[in-house]
């Protein structure tokens, strides 16, 4: 598809669209490297980014989990990062965020296009096996800065892997512009739920969940891994597997893959 069928966000709109969020800061740029290495960069240099939001029209560099690389077309995704304050909330629950990140992700798709999307953990946004969007959570102390990226209109021979799919795949026009609206003001739902400790947050995600319920195998550093049934999440979101009657605990960052396994 050519770029200029593709239009630039429009910033106004966004504004208007996360008024009465804790979004306090929203910009889009042209193209960048990666919106939470801006984000995080910006920290560094002494800004405070809690509330702020950065969305691209174009990554040339963006990053998955482990510096796995992820790139699109312009304007073929919704590209962004937020900076998340953590104040006040113990560091055990942190892991929470890329898992509610999915969760805004997911509830917006299937209320906005009837789309049964699904989560898995930790990262990622499936419809049926095709991976939709991807997460990634960085530590910027006190503020936690997550990126996402939402496959639009990319067409088949577009996709940067050949296990994604998009929403124009999926048949469906999305105005990358008021989706990425309703995004945020999920987001900003769903991060209010957190601080405040609310237990329906984790029943929503176990109610999307692709993950729990389903023999996985967990590959671990050094080529080691853990295979089971993925039985349930924690209170601080990681996930728990049967392995052969022992209940194991694996957190995001204990994994370098998490795979179906053959039963």
């Amino acid at each position: 598809m050519p770029t200029s069928s593709r239009p630039s966000l429009d910033i106004d709109a966004l504004r208007t669209a996360t008024s009465g969020t804790e979004w306090r800061r929203v910009d889009v740029v042209g193209e960048t490297g990666s919106t939470n290495a801006d984000l995080i960069a910006r920290a560094t240099a002494g800004e405070d980014i809690a509330g702020a939001v950065l969305l691209a029209d174009f990554q040339s560099a963006g990053r998955g989990r482990h510096g796995r690389t992820w790139s699109a077309p312009p304007r073929s995704q919704i590209s962004m990062s937020v900076g998340v304050d953590t104040t006040g909330v113990p560091a055990a629950q942190w892991g929470w965020l890329p898992l509610l990140t999915g969760l805004a992700v997911a509830g917006t798709v299937r209320e906005q296009f009837g789309v049964g999307a699904g989560v898995k953990w930790p990262n990622d946004v499936l419809v049926g096996t095709g991976k939709l969007a991807g997460i990634l959570a960085e530590v910027s102390a006190p503020v936690i800065v997550v990126g996402l990226g939402l496959n639009v209109s990319l067409s088949p021979d577009e996709l940067p892997d050949p296990n994604a799919v998009s929403l124009s795949m999926l048949g469906i026009d999305a105005d990358r512009t008021a989706l990425a609206g309703h995004l945020l003001r999920a987001l900003s739902e769903r991060l209010g739920r957190w601080r405040d400790g609310d237990p329906g947050l984790a029943e929503e995600y176990r109610s999307v969940s692709t993950t729990i319920g389903t023999r996985v195998r967990a590959l671990l550093p050094g080529d080691s891994e853990i295979v089971g049934v993925a039985t349930d999440i924690d209170e601080a979101g990681r996930l728990l597997i049967d392995d052969a009657g022992t209940t194991v605990t694996v957190s995001a960052g204990d994994i370098t893959h998490l795979r179906p396994a053959e039963a």
